[in-house]
């Protein structure tokens, strides 16, 4: 008998019982054939037991529709959600941990900060994780390292989401030119810190809180401290190991936020929802392209485009290609069907450039944001010498280079022009200058005279540089001469019958930092209305 035909058995018995509770002054009843009938006379009533076969049990797939469908972590619709299921270490209850954890509970708008900002690379991440089968608690690393944004930059020159040093960097495999930072790519930083964690990992023989601390400090100083304590007959976990203030608060970090993350609600805490779904496409260029120009092709604003390709330091990508650019997807289809129509020829603007007596590779390069290799390589020139009345073809920026926010001069620049207490003095780099040697001249902290400047104290400089200095102390002798006192970044408006050599006398500055500062050249007439930005000592002004 089919499933069908039992079930319809069973139906019609269920069926007639039901009208015998039903309906008790009815006669209609069942009997087995051998039982006597009498109508209208009161009886026992035997009820003919059900063959085994009517009765049918439900399937495994029945029973299975009856039960609440279970998501996988991957199935999820907030990827906190998706990383909140898969959690790996374990979070032991010990001071240094709920000293970390009762901070960020009690600063819920930290953590809603932080949470909203890795929003188009968070599943990048989580998928890279998965993929290699290491802790998805991995994902929190980049809200202890860097608060999830590409542009840290921290006092011992670590950069990016992942706050690589450049040693560690270039070791596995991020290049750093004047071009492009691969500490602020995302998606080059995320497979080189998870190619460095694994690597720590193996080295320590699979202790994954021995590989976070030597992250944070370094596998010498991690593998020493567990010698020590070995020497000394004392546990070698971490949390029994000597080691700097900074990374003893580290790994409890790491745990004390994947503790809020498991127990959201107990500790009062709303994640930031983030869709678990890939938000940015990767699509390769092949050779050098403005990002103004590659913002216009892909339809989306520069800024946007910029922030989520902020290894690129300039207005364009490097000379030498492939590059990759991560775009929403509906944007990167614009940008690829934009690239298949056009040639690489088409992706730089370009000006011809005439050598003027005094000017070199540098200062031509300068003046128009590129490089002395991209002018030697565009010009066939194997050395730097060049002569006045040469042309030269010249790579330059599409539009205004005050445009392209997030390019390392123009965020250096804002971070200068901050307001800070004292007297703001600018300082032009002379050749030996170092930041220690600044410092001490002007009687500030170190520290605070390379975050001013967007620095680490560690950085070289270069002659021409320009530093800004906050202090209320007045400068050493040694630095008088570098000295341009209360500078200011200023917006001139060009009137009627200005020319570069009047703005030039009255602000007292060169025409050649005019044209430098606005990326023009003095054989192209000014428009009334038109704005400079100019770099003037306001205390040497013309009336």
């Amino acid at each position: 008998m089919t499933n069908s035909k039992r079930k319809n058995t069973w139906f019609k018995y269920c069926m007639v019982a039901s009208g015998l509770a039903l309906g008790g002054c009815q006669n209609t009843m069942l009997f087995s054939d051998n039982d006597p009938i009498e109508t209208n006379q009161p009886s026992e009533l035997k009820l003919t037991p059900i063959p085994e076969e009517v009765i049918s049990q439900p399937t495994e797939e029945e029973v299975a529709a009856t039960k609440p469908v279970e998501l996988t972590p991957q199935e999820q619709d907030d990827l906190w959600v998706r990383i909140r299921q898969q959690l790996h270490f374990e979070v032991p209850d010990v001071p240094r941990v709920q000293s970390q954890r009762n901070w960020y509970a009690s600063h819920p708008e930290y953590l809603d900060r932080v949470a909203k900002r890795p929003e188009p690379y968070l599943h990048l991440i989580v998928e890279e994780l998965e993929k290699r089968d290491m802790p998805v608690d991995l994902a929190l690393l980049p809200i202890v390292e860097s608060a999830f944004d590409p542009f840290a930059y921290s006092h011992g020159s670590a950069s990016g989401v992942w706050q690589f040093i450049p040693g560690t960097a270039r070791q596995y495999g991020l290049d750093i030119n004047w071009w492009y930072d691969g500490r602020r790519d995302v998606f080059a930083a995320t497979h080189a810190a998870l190619d460095y964690l694994q690597a720590l990992h193996r080295y320590f023989d699979g202790n994954w809180m021995h590989a976070l601390a030597a992250y944070n400090s370094g596998e010498g100083r991690v593998a020493a401290a567990i010698r020590k304590n070995e020497r000394l007959n004392k546990p070698t976990d971490f949390w029994n190991l000597s080691l700097p203030r900074e990374t003893r608060a580290y790994v409890p970090k790491l745990l004390a936020l994947a503790e809020i993350l498991a127990n959201s609600e107990e500790y009062g805490i709303a994640w930031y929802p983030i869709e678990n779904q890939p938000k940015l496409e990767v699509v390769e260029t092949p050779a050098q392209i403005d990002l103004a120009l590659a913002a216009d092709m892909a339809d989306m604003p520069l800024d946007s485009l910029h922030q989520y390709n902020s290894g690129y330091n300039r207005w364009a990508t490097a000379p030498n290609g492939p590059h990759r650019l991560l775009l929403p997807h509906q944007n990167a289809e614009k940008f690829k069907q934009a690239l298949s129509e056009t040639e690489p020829k088409d992706w730089l603007s370009w000006t011809r450039h005439e050598v003027k007596s005094g000017e070199s590779l540098l200062t031509i390069s300068s003046k128009y944001n590129t490089s002395v290799d991209v002018i030697q390589q565009v010009n066939d020139i194997s050395s730097h010498i060049i002569r006045a009345g040469e042309h030269l073809l010249v790579p330059v920026a599409t539009l205004n280079i005050d445009n392209y926010k997030l390019s390392q001069d123009q965020r250096r620049e804002d971070r200068q022009d901050q307001k800070r207490q004292g007297k703001r003095l600018e300082h032009v780099v002379q050749s030996g200058d170092t930041l220690w040697d600044l410092s001490r001249a002007y009687s500030v902290n170190l520290r605070d005279l390379a975050r001013w400047n967007s620095m680490a104290p560690g950085d070289y400089l270069r002659p021409g540089q320009e530093l800004v200095v906050w202090t209320e102390a007045e400068p050493s002798s040694a630095v008088q001469s570098g000295i341009n006192s209360i500078m200011r970044n200023i917006r001139y408006r060009v009137r009627t019958g200005d020319s570069l050599a009047r703005i030039a006398d009255k602000f007292n500055v060169t025409i050649r930092q005019i044209e430098q500062w606005n990326n023009i050249q003095r054989n192209r007439y000014l428009q009334p209305g038109q704005m400079l930005k100019l770099k003037v000592n306001v205390t040497e002004v013309s009336s």
